[in-house]
């Protein structure tokens, strides 16, 4: 039977810059390795066994923003927090300083909606001077 390490290697392209994963990827874009039937990140696979074992409730930063890389010096240990404010999902919008038309969010211009996102004073009052007109 195929060890573990084995298996690992197996599917690593190393490249110039990135270590990249060449197995199974998971919906999200990371690798995925199974070991005794259970899927595991192949990123979390390589960082413990180059560097040591991950805290409860933290998790790893792709510092290349490359999901496949399984280089061990490009991860790091963050908080959730952290890897979202970091990342290129969703939360690039939180570091957003002017809405889609160019209008600052500041104190003044912006108001939140229900479901806790931010919005522009600015358009808002736009479309409504709009929509009255029609």
């Amino acid at each position: 039977m195929i060890g573990i390490e084995q298996r690992f290697w197996g599917k690593v392209n190393k490249t110039e810059t990135c270590w990249l994963w060449t197995g199974a990827i998971t919906a999200a874009g990371y690798g995925e390795l199974k070991i005794n039937g259970l899927p595991i990140y192949a990123h979390r696979l390589s960082y413990e066994q180059f560097r040591g074992s991950i805290p409860e409730g933290l998790q790893l930063d792709h510092l290349c923003r490359q999901r496949q890389c399984v280089k061990p010096e490009h991860l790091e240990i963050v908080t959730l927090r952290e890897n979202v404010i970091r990342g290129q999902g969703i939360a690039t919008r939180a570091n957003l300083t002017h809405c889609i038309h160019g209008h600052p969010f500041d104190l003044f211009n912006t108001y939140f909606r229900e479901n806790g996102t931010r919005a522009c004073r600015s358009c808002w009052q736009i479309r409504n001077e709009r929509r009255d007109r029609h």
